[in-house]
């Protein structure tokens, strides 16, 4: 039935050639003619596929014919790999755009029903791993819209072919197609641990599940069962979403009551080798508070006068108006440890704090 419906769907109308009237060289009414689209790649027709299906069942210990099967019924996606393809070399970031992407409306109003519908989780996860409920609501909301979008592509099919067909023009092909093994492998470890059928999990464009989009891998070793019911549910469960980012963070070196970032001004009379020095290290923390200030960025709110850590000088651009800055904690990288980006994890505390603010003020 399925196989039916996919080329009911897949057909196009094109015109025969000989669909015009003998006689006068009149043309006659064209009649459409039914072409089928082209059938679908199956990775069962992949050597590299099946030969990689062979090793991982020896490894762990699988069904080798099992394995076989679920990897060669997954589908190579094109838009899949379309998706993947690196951003024209050129293309200019913006802070601004990618903020009023998340900071909006909906998402607030989405975040405030999901803080108030979940208090006492969220207040159970904040005490139990000392990360802040307001990060949690961030992540998910920016993640999949507080579950309005967790994807539509089939698992396995993504991962499969992100392993198999990485695109050949990203400048690190290779590393990411290994990686992307490494993923299908622990999918395939993982639903067939929990008796889950791994042709029916729908996720992202690469793979990642659920409310909080874990990749396998992160599933594997971070989502717990939160509610104390026996499993662990990602799609279904807002208990065990909120324990399993809570606990991610936590492995990750969440500080609990260290800010993520302070404000930064500059000196006026700030050298450009100086700034650049302070850019280097991009996201990761590298410098004290008093070599921040004696190269020229200078965080003097109350809070930084008392940070004992490092600080990174963290850059985000506007698309050719004046960048904004930030002085990061380690707590910043370890909100990029989720997303590595900047502007993902500025998103992400910024969504987080505002939806508080709303929930604070009824």
């Amino acid at each position: 039935m399925q196989t039916a419906m996919f080329v009911a769907a897949s057909i196009t109308l094109t015109f025969s050639p000989s669909a015009w009237a003998q006689g006068n060289g009149s043309p006659a009414k064209t009649r459409p003619v039914a072409r089928q689209a082209a059938a679908p790649f199956l990775y069962a027709q992949s050597d590299a596929a099946m030969a990689f299906a062979t090793d991982l069942a020896l490894r762990r210990d699988l069904d080798p014919a099992w394995v076989r099967q679920q990897i060669g019924q997954a589908q190579r996606l094109p838009v899949v790999i379309r998706l993947m393809q690196p951003a024209p070399s050129g293309t200019p970031k913006n802070w601004a755009a990618y903020r009023a992407r998340f900071i909006e409306p909906v998402r607030l109003r989405a975040g405030q029903q999901f803080w108030e519908e979940n208090r006492a989780t969220l207040a159970r996860a904040e005490a139990e791993y000392g990360v802040p409920a307001s990060l949690i609501v961030g992540v998910i909301g920016v993640e999949t819209l507080y579950g309005r979008h967790k994807g539509t592509h089939k698992v396995i099919d993504a991962l499969t072919t992100l392993a198999f067909d990485f695109p050949a023009s990203h400048p690190r092909a290779a590393v990411r197609s290994e990686f992307f093994r490494s993923e299908l492998e622990q999918y395939l470890s993982l639903t067939e641990r929990t008796g889950t059928d791994p042709q029916s999990l729908l996720g992202s464009y690469a793979g990642a599940m659920g409310w909080p989009q874990f990749l396998p891998s992160s599933w594997v070793k971070y989502a717990i069962d939160f509610d104390a019911d026996g499993k662990v549910d990602l799609f279904n469960n807002t208990a065990d979403v909120i324990g399993s980012v809570a606990n991610y963070f936590k492995a990750f070196g969440w500080q609990s009551g260290l800010p993520t970032h302070y404000p930064v001004r500059f000196d006026p009379n700030q050298s450009k080798d100086d700034l650049d020095a302070l850019l280097a290290p991009d996201i990761l923390p590298s410098f004290s508070v008093e070599s921040f200030n004696a190269r020229g960025a200078v965080v003097d709110s109350p809070a930084a006068a008392q940070h004992t850590g490092k600080l990174a000088l963290v850059e985000l651009e506007n698309a050719g108006a004046p960048s904004t800055f930030v002085a990061g904690t380690e707590n910043f990288y370890v909100v990029t440890r989720y997303n590595w980006s900047s502007y993902y994890a500025l998103a992400v505390i910024e969504l987080g704090r505002e939806v508080e603010a709303l929930v604070s003020a009824r």
